[in-house]
């Protein structure tokens, strides 16, 4: 089973179910049909708005021609949710997410805590360093103990620089530190850590705007990516964190986390879909090395292939 096979194969399961349930010995795409596909499309946690557009173009291409075989009408559905991902003009994989020719690239990481934020930034930091970038991270949430804490091991296990101060310190002084000490050392990448928090919308906003305005004054660019961390098992969920994060800062990627563990793998749609923003990492397992870069085609191929289902 393949990196995406694993991400995907409890959603599918779970999807493919329904779907054949609904088709079983029948000739042509009816009402019923396209109301059960629509079902297992929301109980893929796909979102309503997401899961309408998609019947609506089912139903526009099946009027021609009601008569059709499982495996074509599995292909329309291929085709149409890999349309949905294809966000930033790029059909295929995602072979290089950051930009190298910018140094350091700064990263600012986002998300509620216990998304898997922290372990995120760690599995990324040893993916960086084994493809021998020279990484920092800043431990800039600093409202809890544990995140340093947590961050510090992470650092130490992916073999990289870690720039942290005292708990209840400025955030954005922490910010500033890790990239006066990027530039000094020629870091390629910064990960910054950002508190978990969505308390206060106003209040999220304000912190995160602060620390993008101290690290413009380090680098006047930064941050070239700001990457927003779901979980993909807590379903709708992950589309309310994305809409307030989006709110409180310009949100350019997302990591998605947990997917293996989840039925719920439609959120990766229905949130690309919603918020017009790309998945660029993947986390399927709990090791240093199961964060995957998102390959789009990958994904759409392994959620849609029936060879595994047939086993």
């Amino acid at each position: 089973m393949g990196i995406f096979d694993k991400g995907v194969h409890k959603t599918k399961v779970s999807f493919f179910e329904k779907l054949s349930r609904a088709v079983i010995g029948k000739s042509k795409v009816d009402d019923d049909t396209l109301d059960a596909i629509e079902e297992a499309l929301v109980a893929s946690d796909m979102g309503v708005d997401t899961t309408l557009k998609i019947i609506d173009n089912l139903e526009e291409r099946v009027q021609k021609d009601k008569y059709m075989s499982f495996e074509e009408l599995v292909g329309i559905l291929r085709d149409e949710i890999s349309k949905l991902l294809d966000v930033d003009g790029d059909a295929g994989q995602a072979v290089q997410p950051f930009d190298f020719s910018k140094k350091p690239y700064v990263v600012m990481v986002v998300g509620v805590n216990g998304v898997g934020k922290t372990t995120t930034i760690g599995k990324l930091a040893s993916s960086l360093r084994a493809q021998g970038k020279k990484v920092v991270i800043g431990a800039a949430d600093t409202f809890r103990a544990a995140a340093v804490d947590q961050l510090q091991i992470w650092a130490d296990r992916a073999g990289v620089d870690i720039v942290k101060q005292g708990m209840g310190a400025d955030p954005a002084s922490v910010a500033y530190d890790t990239l006066s000490s990027a530039v000094a050392k020629s870091a390629d990448v910064v990960l910054i850590d950002t508190a978990g928090r969505l308390h206060n919308r106003i209040d999220l906003m304000n912190e995160l705007t602060k620390i993008r305005n101290v690290m413009r004054k380090v680098v006047p660019d930064a941050p070239h990516e700001v990457l927003l961390v779901l979980d993909a098992s807590t379903g709708q969920n992950a589309f309310q964190q994305a809409k307030e994060f989006s709110r409180a800062t310009d949100v350019t990627a997302l990591a998605i986390t947990k997917l293996d563990g989840s039925a719920k793998g439609g959120v990766v749609i229905g949130v690309v879909d919603q918020f017009r923003v790309p998945v660029k990492f993947i986390g399927i397992g709990e090791g240093i090395d199961d964060l995957k870069v998102f390959d789009k085609r990958e994904f759409v191929q392994s959620l849609f292939s029936l060879d595994d289902l047939k086993k």
